[in-house]
């Protein structure tokens, strides 16, 4: 296992784990039993990346949640992707290994404050990021993640020509897209607690201590980081930016759970995680990594804490999920 040079809060397992056991096998040995599947974020622990059968960012994990045959779906990411697999997978068993394991954007952005801005512009359209709840999604008319949100977006101008757009709950997010696009989204005012973090004054200095490197930003960051980026993309249009160039030294300005596959596709390069402005491990996201080896086991051993969600709230959350990955193609 990973040593871990900071500890972060909540991820002792709540059930004693024998320390004799190899997680590795075991989980193997329980999702052939029990025919279950791990989807994993890029931005979960090392170890657990190793014992997914999917890695991905939030649009792939969506695909291979509605694309598995599983009759057990483990996801180890956050809360809203656990429900995003659950709304596609309505009659399987969805597993969460840590239930408390949020989002900053999503819980910043709760449905009845969401449904009251809505209300406040009759006739707009409103586009949610995934990283919102359930309740969000039932509320939103198109869902899109960083990898398609420019493409949805103009669709949603060519669709519906001269409504307004609410955007939430990403600023940085949607304020890209208003700027790339030259769009006037109005946006909610959320950040992610991790992509927001980044120093431009420490970003500044490592470009001068390193000025061979190309700096890979994730939208999600302030602008004033995404100024400085040679290339601004979702996590899997980052990793595949830095496999492709010729290149071989980047920066990379996303939670570094990524630079794991960034290493294993391009192991003769070297990725240098941007920090955060403080001292401290800010720039890693402490609700991915509530998530842990211990808890992946337990939750496929014991099939908890198992997530259960209302049936027509699953089916008003599916309408815009299912046109998202309908546009995706």
């Amino acid at each position: 296992m990973n040593a871990r040079s900071l500890p972060i809060a909540g991820r002792g397992a709540a059930k004693y784990v024998d320390p004799s056991l190899d997680l590795e096998d075991e989980i193997a040995r329980l999702k052939k039993e029990k025919n279950a599947v791990v989807l994993a974020h890029y931005y979960q622990d090392d170890e657990i990346q190793d014992v997914a059968d999917f890695i991905g960012d939030s649009l792939q994990l969506a695909q291979a949640a509605r694309a598995t045959e599983a009759d057990v779906i483990c996801f180890a990411g956050v809360h809203f992707m656990a429900e995003t697999a659950k709304i596609l997978n309505p009659d399987r068993v969805v597993v969460v290994p840590d239930m408390e394991a949020g989002c900053s954007l999503a819980s910043g952005a709760p449905a009845e404050r969401v449904a009251a801005w809505k209300a406040r512009h009759p006739g707009a359209v409103l586009v949610s990021y995934i990283n919102c709840s359930a309740a969000v999604k039932a509320l939103s008319d198109y869902i899109v993640t960083s990898s398609n949100a420019e493409k949805i977006v103009k669709h949603v101008l060519e669709a519906h020509p001269g409504a307004p757009i609410l955007f939430a709950p990403d600023k940085n997010l949607g304020g890209y897209l208003n700027k790339k696009l030259g769009v006037t989204m109005e946006l909610w005012p959320g950040t992610c607690i991790v992509h927001d973090t980044f120093s431009e004054r420490k970003l500044v200095g490592l470009r001068e201590r390193h000025p061979g490197a190309l700096v890979l930003a994730h939208p999600e960051c302030d602008d004033v980081v995404l100024r400085m980026a040679d290339f601004i993309g979702s996590t899997t249009g980052i990793l595949t930016f830095a496999s492709k160039s010729d290149r071989r030294e980047f920066i990379v300005a996303t939670e570094p759970g990524i630079l794991h596959q960034m290493k294993k596709n391009a192991p003769d390069k070297t990725f240098i995680p941007a920090p955060p402005e403080a001292n401290c491990a800010c720039n890693e996201c402490p609700h991915m990594k509530k998530n842990t080896m211990e808890k992946v086991y337990l939750a496929l051993r014991d099939l908890e804490p198992r997530l259960e969600m209302d049936p027509a709230l699953m089916r008003a959350s599916r309408v815009p999920i299912d046109r998202m990955l309908q546009l995706s193609t």
